[in-house]
C-alpha cells in the first residue's frame, strides 16, 4: 500500500499533536542555506508557543503546508518566510501551526540543534541579507551541487 504525501503529513501532525516526535523528511528549497530538501529531515514537537525566528509546519492561505521560519507574531496571525525565498511571505493563524521544528537530521542520522546560539546568530544574519539573498543563494547551490 502506498501512502500520498497528504497522508503522510496528515499522521505527522496527528502524532505530533498527540504529543510524540516525528522525524519528517524535508522538500524543495524554500529553506536553503539552513535546511537541504530531498537530504535532511527535521525532527517536529508540538509547540507550546512559537516566536520570530522559529521554524515552523504551517497549514498558510488555507492551501497548503509549509515549513518556514516566522517573521512576525501580531495577536493570532503569524508571517512566515522561508530562508530561501526572496520575497515571498506566506500568513496564517497561530492555531494553524502544528510543529516546531526543533532540530535538522542530515543522511547519516547525525542531528543539529536549530537554536543553538550560533545557528541563530546565522539565521538573523541572513534575514538582514535579503537585498542581495539572490546571489548568495546562486554561489551557495553552485558549490553545494543543490
Amino acid at each position: 500500500m502506498e501512502l500520498s504525501d497528504n497522508q503522510i503529513l496528515s499522521e505527522a501532525i496527528r502524532l505530533v499533536e498527540s504529543g510524540v516526535s516525528v522525524t519528517f523528511p524535508v522538500n524543495g528549497r524554500s529553506m536553503l542555506p539552513f535546511i537541504v530538501g530531498g537530504r535532511e529531515s527535521l525532527v517536529l514537537i508540538k509547540p507550546k508557543s512559537v516566536k520570530v525566528g522559529d521554524v515552523v509546519l504551517a497549514y498558510v492561505d488555507n492551501t497548503h503546508y509549509v515549513i518556514h521560519r516566522i517573521l512576525k507574531v501580531d495577536g493570532e496571525r503569524v508571517v512566515l518566510m522561508g530562508d530561501g525565498n526572496l520575497v515571498l511571505r506566506e500568513y496564517c493563524e497561530l492555531p494553524d501551526v502544528k510543529a516546531l521544528a526543533t532540530h535538522v537530521v542530515n543522511a547519516s542520522g547525525k542531528q543539529r540543534f536549530l537554536y543553538a546560539c550560533h545557528r541563530k546568530f546565522a539565521a538573523r544574519l541572513w534575514s538582514l541579507c535579503r537585498p542581495i539573498r539572490r546571489y548568495l543563494l546562486k554561489i551557495y547551490l553552485v558549490t553545494h551541487k543543490v
